[in-house]
């Protein structure tokens, strides 16, 4: 079982080679789509979607309330499909939301900007200026997104297993390379221990939701770190009541584990 995470620039033909990938593996593909509708399926508004979906937030949605419910959610989606094993993830900085798992396979795939330019001028029959533009865009907003969502550089190679050159290799060359890579670098015990690993998060992902968007518990940049029974609750409160709080809804959600606070209290700390 290996999850296999794709970044991609825009006409580095990132979902063309995934569905490739996905057929010749037999793996699942997750597409944008199937994300984003299963974010809208666990309670945030399609139409705030387009606020942040992949894209660099404006400076007011930035600092709303409604981007870190977006990210619980998108943490949320992006792990529990991971948890099914023998899937491939494109995007939405599935690679650092997953970068704790044995079993991951990251890679990110680039092309010359020449060659981004003639795909999309073929694609969508634009001049060179309607091409480059789209380039420009689309790379500022994912720049943007990781920047404003994880605080990552997602261009740096270092957080990738491998980079591949889709502008020198062909779709099939690259599917070969991948399969090879899978096969080669997957352990059964890297399998298992990534399936260990993306129930605890998944749990912890979990019950954070549940504390935020159930009880209703106002505490910023809630996680729940789980070590095998232990779960420790960091984020930032305005209250010690409020942490009180919170810590006695997660035992009463998980009866079974031991719950610890790491949360700051911070009366000065205001989010829109």
């Amino acid at each position: 079982m290996a999850v296999i995470t794709i970044s991609r620039q825009v006409a580095a033909l990132g979902d063309e080679i995934a569905s490739d990938l996905a057929k010749k593996i037999g793996y699942t593909f997750i597409d944008r789509k199937q994300i984003e509708k299963r974010i809208v399926e666990l309670g945030f508004p399609k139409e705030k979607l387009e606020k942040y979906d992949e894209r660099k937030p404006g400076f007011f949605a930035s600092l709303a309330k409604d981007r870190d419910e977006y990210l619980n959610y998108l943490q949320y989606a992006v792990l529990e499909a991971a948890s099914t094993g023998n899937c491939i993830l494109i995007g939405r900085g599935a690679f650092i939301i997953l970068d704790e798992l044995p079993n991951l396979v990251a890679m990110r795939f680039v092309a010359n900007d020449n060659v981004r330019l003639e795909r999309l001028k073929n694609e969508f029959s634009w001049e060179d200026k309607q091409a480059q533009t789209r380039i420009d865009e689309s790379d500022n907003n994912r720049r943007g997104f990781h920047k404003s969502f994880f605080n990552a550089d997602h261009e740096n190679p270092s957080r990738y297993l491998f980079t591949l050159n889709t502008g020198l290799l062909g779709r099939e060359e690259s599917v070969k390379i991948i399969e090879g890579v899978v096969k080669s670098y997957i352990t059964p015990q890297k399998e298992a221990a990534g399936k260990e690993k993306v129930a605890m998060l998944l749990k912890g992902q979990r019950l954070v939701n549940q504390l935020l968007f159930d009880f209703k518990m106002n505490i910023n940049f809630l996680r729940a770190v789980v070590e095998k029974d232990v779960i420790t609750l960091q984020g930032v409160a305005d209250s010690h009541a409020l942490v009180d709080r919170a810590v006695q809804a997660a035992a009463k959600i998980l009866p079974t584990c031991e719950i610890r606070s790491a949360i700051t209290i911070s009366r000065d700390y205001k989010a829109f």
